[in-house]
């Protein structure tokens, strides 16, 4: 009777204690209004954060930057708090305060990862740290004036960025801004919703403003059509790339936190929540001749025919569209129709010879304006619920089909730019579902001026614009492509030579592009007076069409220096294919990225986490760029460890700046000691078959390990895992390699009957051994 009259005592006692803290407890607010925090796991280390007012529906905000996927119930969801709460959240650790709303993010071993508060103000401050901040999207800085004389950034922190989208020219081209802050010191941070300022001026504190849209313009019947148009002009230049302005709800957050002590794990993480990258069409990552003004299809047919004369590889042709030029494949844009002034014979047969020739055929394409495609919306195929009318993207898609039926293999869609953000999803999607719908089983291709993350999962691939021949712009490209790859997608390359000519365009100028661009995923020749863009282009008396104001020295042609320095670099593209197409594997599967920051691969390095100057091809080939005039040598850092001059094959040993001498036919390139780099032989195209072995260089002084990945490189068959992966592990104490099936989890692989050269690097004793899909043991 005791114990239960106990029992009864206490039960009401802390039933009274849990009503006195209920009314002592804080109601979370948003914008002014009652809110709900929730907090889940969304990746193996990360974790997802939503703070949204009670009156809003739905779990998460819509966002087409993030993949469609499931997200388990939230491990912590408030209302009320009145003191600290600490929960694990799948591998991390999150603690919350009230007044001001704070949560802490460490990891399990105790390494503090983020502090995030939410400020009464609207506005979320997160720690900075004292390293580099990376990512952050395509582009950088408006330059202004004497931008020739400014440092590159590379490094986001010092200054706000006002995240807006935009065309661009100088040395950064356009700005493509995505809210991925990647801090090197060990955090990652992606607010999802809303859009806004990233301001990271302070040295400990950044802070994210929420952008608040303009009010759009009154319609007023004493402004003239001409100033009405004005207004709505710079109204939409304020919105445009940004959400939908109807899609903002006030005080609403969505983002994401990752433990980035590890970058392959945040890398993965990435994938995971914005979708993985589809595997792009083998010949993509072969060299692409872009064109201008035409003169006839005869010519089309001649330039292909002088490629592979001269035996520089090439796999495909890209032609600009009318009013672009003056004269391009089509009828003056935005058209579907062949142009007939360039093509006097059917262009199917044209399109045939093309493929003859084992080229692909790209087409420039620019949307209609609001008036025939008021929005993009919806899916290929139809789900049930859309509306198909002519802002659906099937319907779009269907203007596309006799192109593809004339024999068009890929797209380049430009322009878009007032488009809004989820619209410029949405057209990366378009031009990925659409060509499925037609060709079932072949992989799609596009290139874009716009984009942001998530569209890795729809095949888009970025350039970076218009940008102007110079020497800062070649460096600016550098750190533009790294931060790109590490915050939007993987696929991204830029105009070599630079989009608008000028006298500072040179064929050396020129072949320092090539060299950098035969180590981007895109490897694309293109720009005004555009004959100077072709390998051979400097060798001739004369530069073609010229379609700007300012050109190229007439004196800087007739140099016949430049063409074998191109077709060396294209030539050593094609060889390291086995190893590039490996690497898009693995951007899919690990979303590591082809072009990789110096951190990805060296987190403890202080030295390299800021080097925007040089970058990691994969994980074992250091590029270090020359964008020096006249330049006699190039500094490079080689991380702890033995190196390789590719070269030379010289060993050099690394944690260290080394100076390199260079002249015009040489650009740093450095392989990691127990490297394993296949090499094939010299193709013309990425179809080719030829003769003799792959060879499999080791680069001895470390233990090493890598593994080739092969597949049919045009169809959708990898998704059913039809494909072959070769691993091979090399002891250098043994001196041994083995060779061996290396079939992810849950894969079977495809057999593989094939000789490998085997060649130790720097003494160079080869072997030559037949591998048939079987362990296979060499000892040296």
């Amino acid at each position: 009777m005791t114990i239960r009259h106990s029992t009864l005592t206490l039960a009401v006692a802390i039933y009274f204690f849990s009503i006195a803290l209920a009314a002592n407890a804080s109601q979370i607010t948003t914008a002014g209004k009652p809110a709900q925090l929730d907090i889940r796991v969304s990746g193996e280390h990360s974790i997802r954060i939503t703070l949204k007012p009670l009156d809003f529906e739905g779990d998460f905000p819509f966002n087409p930057a993030l993949a469609e996927r499931m997200y388990p119930d939230p491990v912590i969801s408030l209302r009320e708090i009145d003191e600290s709460e600490r929960r694990q959240v799948g591998s991390l650790f999150v603690e919350i305060r009230p007044n001001p709303l704070k949560v802490l993010v460490t990891n399990t071993g105790g390494r503090e990862i983020q502090e995030l508060i939410f400020d009464e103000d609207g506005n979320l401050t997160f720690q900075i740290g004292s390293q580099p901040i990376l990512g952050m999207g395509e582009g950088g800085p408006q330059p202004g004036r004497n931008w020739r004389d400014r440092k590159i950034e590379f490094d986001r922190r010092g200054r706000l960025h006002e995240m807006r989208p935009r065309w661009q020219g100088n040395a950064y081209g356009s700005r493509n801004p995505v809210a991925l802050m990647i801090g090197t010191e060990g955090w990652g941070l992606f607010v999802a919703t809303p859009w806004g300022q990233i301001d990271l001026r302070d040295p400990d504190r950044g802070k994210f403003i929420p952008w608040q849209p303009p009010e759009p313009p009154e319609p007023n019947d004493v402004d003239s059509r001409r100033r009405r148009s004005q207004q709505q002009s710079r109204y939409t230049a304020q919105i445009q790339g940004r959400p939908p302005v109807d899609s903002i709800v006030p005080g609403l957050y969505d983002l994401f936190v990752f433990d980035a002590h590890e970058p392959v794990d945040l890398m993965k993480d990435i994938s995971v929540i914005s979708g993985p990258a589809v595997l792009p069409p083998k010949w993509s990552l072969g060299y692409m001749q872009s064109h201008r003004t035409l003169e006839d299809e005869n010519q089309m047919i001649e330039i292909v025919e002088t490629f592979r004369r001269k035996k520089i590889p090439l796999d495909s042709v890209v032609y600009l569209g009318t009013g672009f030029c003056p004269r391009g494949w089509n009828t003056e844009q935005p058209s579907f129709d062949f142009n007939p002034e360039v093509f006097k014979s059917d262009p199917a047969e044209i399109i045939k010879k093309l493929h003859a020739l084992n080229v692909r055929m790209l087409v420039h394409i620019v949307p209609w304006r609001r008036d025939r495609l008021p929005t993009l919306q919806g899916t290929i195929p139809v789900r049930p619920g859309e509306t198909v009318d002519n802002s659906h993207i099937l319907n779009y898609w269907r203007q596309h089909v006799d192109l593809v039926k004339a024999g068009i293999d890929a797209w380049w869609p430009d322009e878009g730019d007032w488009f809004n953000l989820f619209e410029r999803i949405k057209r990366h999607q378009l031009y990925y579902q659409g060509p499925l719908s037609t060709t079932p089983n072949v992989r799609p291709w596009s290139l874009h001026r716009n984009g942001h993350l998530g569209i890795a999962q729809w095949g888009g691939w970025v350039w970076s614009g218009d940008t102007e021949s110079s020497w800062k712009t070649l460096e600016g490209q550098i750190a533009v492509g790294i931060n790109h790859s590490l915050s939007l997608s993987p696929y991204w390359g830029s105009d070599i030579g630079g989009f608008y000519p000028n006298e500072e365009l040179t064929g050396e100028l020129y072949a320092r592009w090539f060299q950098f661009g035969s180590f981007c995923p895109s490897f694309r020749s293109h720009g005004r007076t555009w004959w100077t863009r072709l390998p051979w282009g400097w060798g001739l008396s004369e530069m073609g069409p010229r379609e700007n104001r300012d050109n190229p020295l007439e004196s800087e042609l007739n140099n016949p220096a430049i063409e074998p320095i191109c077709k060396k670099f294209a030539e050593l593209r094609y060889q390291l294919m086995p190893y590039t197409y490996t690497l898009a594997w693995q951007a899919r599967e690990t979303g590591m990225p082809l072009m990789r920051a110096m951190w990805l691969q060296y987190p403890d390095d202080e030295n390299a986490r800021g080097l925007g100057s040089q970058y990691l091809w994969g994980p074992d080939i250091l590029i270090a760029p020359v964008f020096t005039k006249g330049a006699t040598s190039r500094d490079v850092y080689l991380p702890h460890g033995q190196w390789y001059d590719l070269w030379t094959n010289e060993s050099v040993t690394g944690g260290r700046i080394v100076t390199r001498q260079v002249d015009l036919k040489t650009m740093p390139v450095y392989v990691r000691a127990g490297a394993i780099i296949p090499f094939d032989p010299v193709r013309q195209y990425t179809g080719q078959s030829v003769d003799g072995p792959t060879t499999l260089k080791i680069y001895r002084g470390a233990n090493g390990q890598f593994t080739i990945y092969e597949d049919d490189g045009i169809s959708l068959d990898y998704l059913k895992g039809r494909a072959t992966w070769t691993s091979m592990s090399w002891d250098d104490s043994e001196q041994r390699l083995i060779i061996e099936p290396g079939a992810p989890e849950g894969e079977t692989g495809q057999p593989s009957n094939r000789k490998f050269k085997i060649e130790l690097l720097p003494d160079g004793a080869t072997k030559i051994v037949d591998y048939t899909g079987r362990r296979l043991e060499i000892k040296f």
